[in-house]
C-alpha cells in the first residue's frame, strides 16, 4: 500500500494545528499527565509526538477558579492576616502625664473607644463607627511623676497641654505601628497560604487598603460630644467570693442583697470621683427623680432603691406598676419596706398589681398613689399618673389589649388638660403601660412608663418625651428560671428645679440575680447639649396671678387633688 501524498499529508497537518489551537486542547495540554515521548520524531522537523500511550493515569479535569471567587480569597487572607497582625504587634506603651498607658486597636464590629482603668473598670465611649474600636488601658501611675504633682501644684496648670501632646504622640506612633502590623501580618500569611511573594504582596496592600477605609470611616463618623454620655462599668471584686455562684442564691439570699446594695454605693462613687462630664454637672438644686418599675416581688431591689436614695440624695420615687406578681393580699407585706426607704414614693397600678394592693399602699404616710389622671405635687414636681385597666392575673377577665391602655390614656391626658385649664400644669406624667403614655403627647414635657423589662427613650411626634424603664427587680424572683438573669434597671433624672424640665439622666444597670456587675451611663436632652438651639415651650406654664397651691395632706409630703 503506498502512503498518502505530499498534498494530503501537507492538508493532514493544517488540521491538526488548527485542532492544537483550541481553547479546550490547550487547557488539556496544560495538565501535567501529558508526558512527550523522548527520541520519538514524527512528522516534519523531527518534532516528537504525543500518542495516547503516553498519557499517564488521567485525573478528573478541574476548572479554574473564577476571578470573584480568588479575590474573595485574598480579601479574607488580608482581613485575617491583619487581625492577627495587630494582635501580636498592634499596640503601643505610652506615657500620659503621670500614667503608664498602653494604646490598641482592635477590629470590633461597632467601634468606639474603651478606657480600662483597672481595676475600677472601664469607661465607654461611641467615639466613632467603625470596624476598630480603641482601647486604652491605664496600667499604673508612675510614682515620681504623680509625686512631683503632689509637691508641686504649679505644674496641674500646664498638664493638660502635657497630656495632650502625649496622646498625639501616642495616637501618631499607634497608628504608624498598626499600618506595619497590618501589612506584615497579610503578607506573611498571604506568603503561607499562595507561597507567591506576588499574591503576598497583593494580600499586604488590600489590609492597607482596609485600614486606610476604616481610618476614614472612624474620621467621618467621629463624634467629639460622645465623652458626654459616657457608660462607666466597674465590678466588686470582693462580691463573688462572698456570694458564690447563682446556686446558692437561694440559701444565701440576705447577704447577695446587702453586697448588691453595696455595689451600688461603691460604684457610684467611683463613678462620681472619675467621670468628667463638662456639658453638665448636676446642681445641687436639682430636683432628682428616682424612676423605678416592674419589681415584682424581688425582694433585694428595696436595697438597691434605698442604696441609690442616699447616695443621689433623691427628692421622690416615681414606680411605673407591677410592684407585684398576682396582686394577692398575702402579697401585701412585700410593701412595707417603702415606709423605710427615706423619699416620698409615687406610684401606678401595673397590670400585676390589683385594687387590693392600691389600697393597701394608700394607707401608707409616705406614698402617693395616683389612678386615673389624679394629680399631686411631690417633691416639687407636679406629678399625674393613672393604673394600668387591666389586671391580667385575674383570668375570668378577657383582657381587652391595647384599645384598653389608649382609652386609659386617652382620660390621663384628658385630666392633664385639665390641670393647665385651672393653673397647676402637669410636670410629669406616669402610666405603667408605653401604649398609655403615648396618649398624652403634648401634654406634659416628660412621662414615665414601664412593663416592657428594657429601657427605651423616645421623643414623640408632638415633643413629649416618653422614657421606658427596665425591671428594678431583674424581671422577679421568676427570673431565676431564666438561662441568663435579667438585669437590674434603674434611673436617675435630674430636673431643674425653675422650669422643671429635664436635664439629664443617669442609667444604672445590674447584673440580674448571683451577678455583681455594674454599669452607670450619663445621658443628655438634645436641647441640652453643647451648641444646641433652646427648644421651644410647647407645654403649659403656671399663670401669675394663679400659681399651683399645693396643699399639705395628712401623709406629710405636701400635695394637691384634682380640682
Amino acid at each position: 500500500m503506498t502512503g498518502p501524498s505530499a498534498h494530503a499529508r501537507q492538508s493532514w497537518y493544517r488540521a491538526l494545528r488548527a485542532l492544537r489551537s483550541l481553547p479546550a486542547l490547550r487547557a488539556l495540554r496544560a495538565l501535567p499527565v501529558l508526558r512527550t515521548l523522548p527520541g520519538r520524531a514524527d512528522g516534519p522537523g523531527g518534532r516528537t509526538r504525543t500518542t495516547v500511550s503516553s498519557l499517564g493515569p488521567l485525573q478528573p479535569f478541574r476548572p479554574a477558579p473564577r476571578p470573584w471567587v480568588r479575590a474573595l480569597g485574598l480579601a479574607v487572607v488580608a482581613g485575617l492576616g491583619a487581625w492577627l497582625g495587630l494582635l501580636v504587634v498592634g499596640s503601643v506603651h505610652t506615657q500620659v502625664g503621670p500614667m503608664e498607658t498602653s494604646m490598641t486597636l482592635r477590629p470590633d464590629l461597632t467601634g468606639g473607644t474603651r478606657i480600662n482603668v483597672s481595676p475600677l473598670g472601664a469607661l465607654e465611649l461611641a467615639s466613632h463607627t467603625a470596624p476598630l474600636r480603641l482601647d486604652v488601658d491605664v496600667e499604673q501611675l508612675d510614682p515620681a511623676r504623680s509625686t512631683a504633682l503632689v509637691e508641686h501644684p504649679e505644674r496641674l496648670s500646664g498638664l493638660e497641654d502635657e497630656v495632650a501632646s502625649d496622646v498625639v504622640a501616642g495616637t501618631t506612633e499607634l497608628a504608624v505601628r498598626s499600618c506595619a502590623a497590618v501589612v506584615a501580618g497579610a503578607t506573611a500569611l498571604g506568603l503561607a497560604v499562595y507561597r507567591r511573594p506576588r499574591r503576598a504582596l497583593a494580600a499586604g496592600g488590600l489590609a492597607l487598603a482596609l485600614l486606610a477605609a476604616s481610618t476614614a470611616t472612624a474620621a467621618a463618623t467621629w463624634n467629639p460630644r460622645s465623652v458626654l454620655e459616657p457608660r462607666y462599668s466597674g465590678l466588686l471584686t470582693s462580691a463573688p467570693s462572698l456570694i458564690g455562684n447563682a446556686r446558692s442564691i437561694v440559701t444565701e439570699f440576705d447577704v447577695y442583697q446587702q453586697e448588691l446594695a453595696r455595689l451600688v454605693t461603691n460604684v457610684t462613687k467611683l463613678y462620681d470621683a472619675t467621670s468628667t462630664l463638662p456639658a453638665f454637672r448636676p446642681d445641687p438644686g436639682s430636683i432628682r427623680v428616682l424612676h423605678v418599675s416592674d419589681l415584682h416581688l424581688n425582694p433585694a431591689a428595696w436595697h438597691i432603691i434605698a442604696s441609690l436614695v442616699e447616695q443621689y440624695r433623691i427628692d421622690v420615687i416615681v414606680d411605673s406598676g407591677d410592684t407585684m406578681d398576682h396582686g394577692s393580699a398575702a402579697e401585701n407585706a412585700f410593701l412595707d419596706p417603702i415606709r423605710d426607704l427615706g423619699a416620698p414614693y409615687v406610684w401606678v397600678r401595673g397590670n400585676h398589681d390589683s385594687r387590693t394592693t392600691q389600697a393597701y399602699l394608700s394607707r401608707m404616710k409616705n406614698v402617693t398613689v395616683l389612678d386615673e389622671g389624679r394629680a399631686a405635687t411631690v417633691g416639687g414636681l407636679r406629678i399625674a399618673g393613672t393604673g394600668d385597666p387591666q389586671f391580667t392575673p385575674d383570668r375570668s377577665v378577657v383582657a381587652q389589649g391595647a384599645p384598653a391602655e389608649r382609652m386609659a390614656g386617652i382620660r390621663l391626658a384628658s385630666a392633664i388638660r385639665d390641670q393647665a385649664r385651672a393653673g397647676t400644669p402637669v410636670d410629669l406624667a406616669v402610666a405603667h403601660n408605653p401604649d398609655a403614655a403615648r396618649e398624652t403627647d403634648g401634654t406634659v414635657p416628660l412621662v414615665l412608663a414601664g412593663h416592657l423589662h428594657r429601657r427605651q427613650v423616645e421623643v414623640m411626634k408632638f415633643g413629649t418625651r416618653l422614657k421606658v424603664e427596665g425591671s428594678t427587680g431583674g424581671g422577679g424572683l421568676r427570673a431565676v428560671q431564666n438561662e441568663k438573669p435579667e438585669k437590674v434597671r434603674a434611673s436617675v433624672l435630674y430636673l431643674d428645679r425653675a422650669t422643671k424640665r429635664l436635664q439629664a439622666w443617669d442609667e444604672i444597670t445590674l447584673g440580674g440575680l448571683g451577678l455583681t456587675t455594674a454599669e452607670v451611663g450619663r445621658h443628655l436632652p438634645e436641647e441640652n447639649k453643647p451648641g444646641a438651639k433652646p427648644s421651644p415651650e410647647p407645654f403649659p406654664k403656671a399663670s401669675p396671678a394663679t400659681p399651683a397651691a399645693p396643699s399639705r395632706g395628712p401623709s406629710g409630703p405636701a400635695r394637691s387633688t384634682v380640682p
